[in-house]
């Protein structure tokens, strides 16, 4: 039985997609929800699994084709037997022919256990240079593991170069590769233009002490793993700062909607993660009502759903106010762009030890550079430079958190 493959119902703000890979080719044996192909839009990538056991009979969109919402991008024949799978014919085979076997481990195939293999890819080590125990000449764990130990494993690491001079090159060629835009890389760059050609932005800069919070996570962070299972991070001391301090200047919490200012009396907060794909804003939505610990559970989530392309489009909808983390890779200062709608976006950077003046006398402390990028069109000068001192207020004293001062 023939059955069509359709693109996914793309939401209302997503006209088309692409297709991104597809994981099985015609002929190849597919399982009931096994992905077969990636579709990408410009906020998200859509993932198409078979609808039973079978076969790809044929692919009508192949990979960068533009395909629409529910459009028949292949076809799919139930119960059809593939190509794939050949591994199931191994035990016959074993039970024939095991001198033939035990002969292709002493060769450049050796037998390996899956546990084995992976120990071996990971420390550069030639399965034909490991002497099997196992039944019928299987390389087991522990074989790769005390070849490791006797270090007999450098030589094939160091053969690895060798292929290098495959590549021919001729002297003074330079090479180039021209490679298609991604729809979410081509989605950002036009948001971004626009954020910049339509705001007034300008960017505030302050600094702030980071030993209390420091501090404070080092005598708690036990006892806060132990209970709550996730460890107590810094962004949710600023997620949790900011939400304060949006209560107290409700401009740097609202939007432009045309010739409208609209005031949110909530705090969604987006968090800026950079994936392979490009950079990805998921919403924390009513921070107010939640704890430390439950913010860290939502942002760790949020990244292991970016790093593996899973955020789906309402993860990334809406949104009030959104903090980005340069730090992370090393970045002193840096200037934020808006994330439209929203009138401003937080900036966090590295941590560094820098001597400062404390009462009269010279201090090595732990400082940190935020930065506040604003639409001046919504926001006053003096709100955001107020906004930014009370997040570094409470952040150099984290019990005015707590107490709301």
């Amino acid at each position: 039985m023939s059955t069509e493959i359709k693109a996914p119902v793309f939401p209302e703000s997503v006209a088309e997609g692409t297709v991104a890979t597809w994981h099985k080719q015609p002929g190849e044996a597919c399982s009931r929800d096994e992905l077969i192909v990636d579709i990408e839009t410009d906020k998200v990538v859509l993932e198409v699994v078979a609808p039973a056991d079978g076969v790809i009979e044929e692919i009508l969109k192949g990979e960068g084709d533009t395909c629409e919402s529910g459009e028949v991008i292949g076809r799919f024949k139930e119960g059809a037997a593939g190509e794939s799978k050949p591994a199931e014919s191994k035990p016959e085979a074993k039970a024939e022919a095991p001198k033939e076997e035990a002969a292709t481990a002493a060769s450049g195939d050796a037998i390996l256990s899956p546990a084995a293999r992976k120990l071996a890819e990971e420390n550069n080590v030639d399965p034909a240079a490991v002497k099997g125990t196992g039944k019928d000449g299987r390389v087991t764990k522990e074989d790769v593991q005390n070849h490791v130990a006797s270090g007999k494993s450098a030589a094939p690491a160091a053969a690895k170069p060798a292929a290098m001079p495959e590549v021919n090159m001729a002297p003074g060629e330079r090479p180039e590769k021209r490679v298609p835009m991604t729809r979410l890389r081509a989605s950002i760059a036009k948001r971004l233009v626009e954020a910049q050609q339509t705001a007034a932005m300008l960017t505030t800069f302050n600094e702030v002490n980071m030993a209390p919070i420091m501090e404070l996570r080092k005598q708690y962070q036990d006892s806060f793993v132990k209970r709550h299972g996730i460890k107590l991070g810094f962004m949710s001391f600023f997620t949790k700062a900011a939400t304060e301090a949006l209560k107290r200047f409700p401009a740097v919490n609202a939007s432009i909607d045309g010739s409208d200012m609209v005031y949110h009396g909530y705090q969604d907060i987006g968090v800026a993660v950079s994936t392979d794909r490009g950079l990805v804003v998921p919403v924390v939505r009513d921070v107010d009502a939640l704890g430390l610990a439950d913010i860290e559970k939502k942002i760790v989530e949020y990244g292991t759903k970016a790093k593996d392309g899973k955020l789906g489009i309402e993860d990334m909808t809406g949104g009030t106010f959104t903090i980005t983390n340069g730090g992370i890779f090393g970045s002193l200062i840096s200037t934020p762009i808006l994330n439209p709608p929203q009138t401003a976006i937080l900036g966090m950077h590295k941590i560094q030890e820098r001597p400062m003046a404390v009462n009269g006398k010279v201090e090595i402390l732990p400082m940190m550079y935020l930065a506040l990028s604003y639409d001046h069109r919504m926001v006053d000068g003096k709100e955001a430079v107020q906004f930014l001192v009370a997040i570094k207020e409470m952040l150099e004293d984290p019990a005015r958190i707590l107490l709301d001062v």
